[in-house]
C-alpha cells in the first residue's frame, strides 16, 4: 500500500512539474482534540486524547481549467496524547497514565472543485487520500514507535483574491487516519510501541487560513 501511494504521488508530481497552471497553497490553523480509545478486554485497553493545537503546511496545486485542481499537500502537527492504559500483563498489569509526545505528518493527494463567484470570491470543496506518518514517544522511558497509516480528508472554504496572483484562503477540514488498516497506536508497559493490539481511528477537525500564490509560467 505504501509503495502504491508513493508511486501515485510521484506521478502526480510529474504532472504538476509539467503543468502551465500552478498554485502554491500555504496552511496554518488550529485542529481540535480527538479522543482515541480501544478496549480489547477488561485488562487490555487504552483511553486517551490527541490534544489539539497548531497545524502548518503547504501544497502544490495544478489547475485543470473548468474541471478543478489536483494538489500534493504536506501538513505537520506536534502535540501530546495523555493516555490511561492497561496492557493485560502479569496479574492483568497495572493501570498507567502517560502523556505521550506525538508528531503527526500528513502527505495527501487532494482533488478540489472550485466554484468562482466573481474575480475575487472563489469557494471550493475537496477530498483527499494519502498517508499519515506518526511518531510516538513515551517520555517516561524515552522509547518510541512509528506508524504509517492510510489517511483521507475532506475540506471546504473559499479563496479571497487580494491581487492577481495572491489570495487569502480560509477553510474547514477533517483529517482521518484509518488505523484499523495494519494496526493502531500501541500503548503498554513496554513503552510506546508495546502492549495492545486493538484499533482506534483518528478524526481531527480544524480551521485553517493561509496565502495562495499563483506561480507565473513562461
Amino acid at each position: 500500500m505504501k509503495k502504491g501511494l508513493l508511486i501515485l504521488f510521484l506521478l502526480a508530481f510529474s504532472n504538476l512539474a509539467m503543468s502551465q497552471e500552478l498554485r502554491l497553497n500555504t496552511y496554518g490553523g488550529y485542529v481540535f482534540d480527538d479522543r482515541v480509545d480501544s478496549y480489547f478486554s477488561n485488562s487490555s485497553y487504552y483511553d486517551g486524547v490527541i490534544k489539539g493545537g497548531f497545524q502548518w503546511g503547504a501544497g502544490l496545486e495544478y489547475h485543470i481549467p473548468g474541471k478543478g485542481a489536483i494538489e500534493i499537500q504536506y501538513l505537520r502537527q506536534d502535540t501530546n496524547a495523555p493516555t490511561i492504559y492497561q496492557d493485560g500483563g502479569i496479574f492483568n498489569g497495572s493501570i498507567q497514565s502517560t502523556d505521550f509526545d506525538l508528531a503527526l505528518n500528513w502527505i495527501m493527494l487532494n482533488g478540489t472543485r472550485y466554484f468562482p463567484v466573481n474575480e475575487t470570491i472563489e469557494p471550493f470543496f475537496g477530498a483527499g487520500i494519502g498517508m499519515g506518518i506518526f511518531s510516538l514517544q513515551n517520555p517516561d522511558n524515552n522509547r518510541s514507535s512509528n506508524a504509517t497509516k492510510l489517511a483521507w480528508s475532506m475540506r471546504g472554504g473559499t479563496n479571497i483574491w487580494l491581487a492577481e496572483n495572491v489570495a487569502f484562503r480560509v477553510q474547514a477540514s477533517l483529517m482521518s487516519a484509518v488505523q484499523s488498516v495494519g494496526g493502531g497506536f500501541y500503548f503498554g508497559t513496554g513503552g510506546a510501541g508495546a502492549g495492545l493490539s486493538s484499533y482506534s481511528s483518528m478524526y481531527q477537525f480544524g480551521f485553517e487560513g493561509g496565502l495562495v500564490f499563483r506561480i507565473p509560467q513562461k
